[in-house]
C-alpha cells in the first residue's frame, strides 16, 4: 500500500494499547508506579487535517480505555500535546486528569539547551543569542519567557505578527533587561544566534536554514516530528543538532514496548505524568496553550524530589560522547579561524 494511503486509512483506526509499564519507583518515598501505553493511528499531518473533534473523539476514547485498566491520570505525547486546544477539550470529556506533559518539556528544553552550550564551549546563557522558532505555541511561549529570565539576547520568531507583538510585550514587562526582537521568518537572524530552538512543525516546509548557522552553533529540536533531518545536519556538521531533553525515570522501569529511546529513557511529557502519579496529584495538570511558569517551577521541584535525572545529550536518537561533541567543536573552531 503508498504510504499515503496507509497514512490516511490508519488515521481512522481505533486507538491501540500497547503495552504496559511496570518498574518505576521514587527513591525518596518508595513509591511505586504502573502505567499503560496507547497509540493513535493519525500522523501529526493527519491530525491537521481533520477537524479538532476528530481528534478529540479518539482521545476521548483512550481515557475510557485507560481508565478502564486502573489509570488515574492521562498524559498526552508527542503532537496530541499541542494538537487544538492542548488537553482542554479533552479534560472536559474525560473521567480522569488529563495532562499534557508541556510543563515538564519546557523545562527539559532549557535544560538540554545550557548543557548544549556548555559541551560546544559556546557563551552561556546570560551571553548567547538565542532564536526561538514556534514562540507563539504553547512551548515556544513558555520557552521564550523562561529563557529571558537566563539571556539578554533573545529573537522571536513566528507567523504570526498579532502573537508575536504580544509576547514580547508580556515578555519584556516580566524582564525588562532583556533585548527583544520579533520577526516572522528566521533567516535573517540565523547567521547571529549560538542557540536556535525549534517548537513548530512545518511538514513540508523548512523553519530553519542549517546552511545559514554560525560555526558552532547549537539547535535544540523540540518539534515531533523534528524540523532537521539527519541528511540537512550530516551537510554542517560543527553545528550541534540535539533532542529536547529525555528523562531518566527511577526504578528498574520497563516501558514493554520501544519507544525510540535507550531503556530506561521517557520522554519528558510521560515523565510528568510520572511525576505526579508519584506524587498522588491525580488532577488536571498543564493544559492549554498558555503554560504556567509556576507549573513549570513546581514539577521540576518534583522532578528533583523524587530523583529523576536527565539523560545526556541525544541526536536523532543516538546519544552524543563527549568525543563526537569535541569532533565538532573542533571542526567550529577551524571554520571561525578561516573566516
Amino acid at each position: 500500500m503508498p504510504n499515503a494511503m496507509l497514512e490516511t486509512v490508519a488515521a481512522v483506526f481505533p486507538p491501540i494499547f500497547l503495552s504496559r509499564i511496570t518498574g518505576g519507583q521514587s527513591p525518596t518515598t518508595g513509591q511505586r508506579i504502573e502505567g499503560f501505553l496507547f497509540s493513535l493511528g493519525a500522523t501529526p499531518r493527519q491530525m491537521l487535517q481533520h477537524s479538532e473533534n476528530f481528534i478529540y473523539s479518539y482521545l476521548t476514547q483512550v481515557a475510557r480505555m485507560a481508565e478502564r485498566r486502573g489509570a488515574r491520570i492521562l498524559g498526552l505525547g508527542a503532537f496530541t500535546s499541542v494538537v487544538g486546544d492542548a488537553g482542554v477539550t479533552l479534560a472536559r470529556r474525560a473521567a480522569i486528569p488529563i495532562t499534557t506533559g508541556n510543563s515538564l518539556t519546557v523545562q527539559a528544553v532549557i535544560e538540554t539547551s545550557r548543557r548544549a552550550l556548555e559541551k560546544m564551549g559556546a557563551p552561556a546563557l546570560p551571553e548567547a543569542r538565542v532564536m526561538v522558532i514556534g514562540a507563539s505555541g504553547s512551548i515556544g511561549s513558555a520557552c521564550s519567557r523562561l529563557l529571558a529570565q537566563s539571556t539578554r539576547n533573545l529573537a522571536l520568531v513566528a507567523l504570526e505578527p498579532e502573537q508575536l507583538a504580544h509576547l514580547k510585550s508580556r515578555t519584556l514587562a516580566e524582564n525588562p533587561g532583556c533585548k527583544i526582537v520579533v520577526d516572522t521568518h528566521s533567516n535573517a537572524r540565523i547567521a547571529e544566534c549560538d542557540l536556535i530552538i525549534t517548537t513548530t512543525s512545518a511538514f513540508s516546509q523548512r523553519v530553519l536554514d542549517i546552511a545559514r548557522c554560525r560555526p558552532g552553533a547549537v539547535i535544540c529540536d523540540v518539534a515531533r516530528p523534528h524540523n532537521i533531518s539527519p541528511e540537512e545536519a550530516a551537510e554542517r556538521l560543527d553545528v550541534l543538532v540535539v533532542e529536547s531533553g529525555e528523562v531518566l525515570i527511577p526504578g528498574e522501569i520497563d516501558f514493554g514496548y520501544n519507544i525510540g529511546l535507550p531503556p530506561g529513557l521517557a520522554y519528558a511529557c510521560l515523565a510528568e505524568t510520572a511525576l505526579l502519579a508519584l506524587e498522588g496529584r491525580f488532577e488536571d495538570y498543564t493544559l492549554g496553550r498558555d503554560i504556567s511558569l509556576h507549573r513549570v517551577e513546581e514539577i521540576t521541584g518534583l522532578f528533583e524530589k523524587h530523583q529523576f535525572q536527565w539523560a545526556g545529550l541525544h541526536s536523532f536518537g543516538r546519544a552524543l560522547t563527549d568525543e563526537m561533541i569535541a569532533q565538532k567543536r573542533q571542526l567550529a573552531d577551524d571554520l571561525r579561524k578561516r573566516t
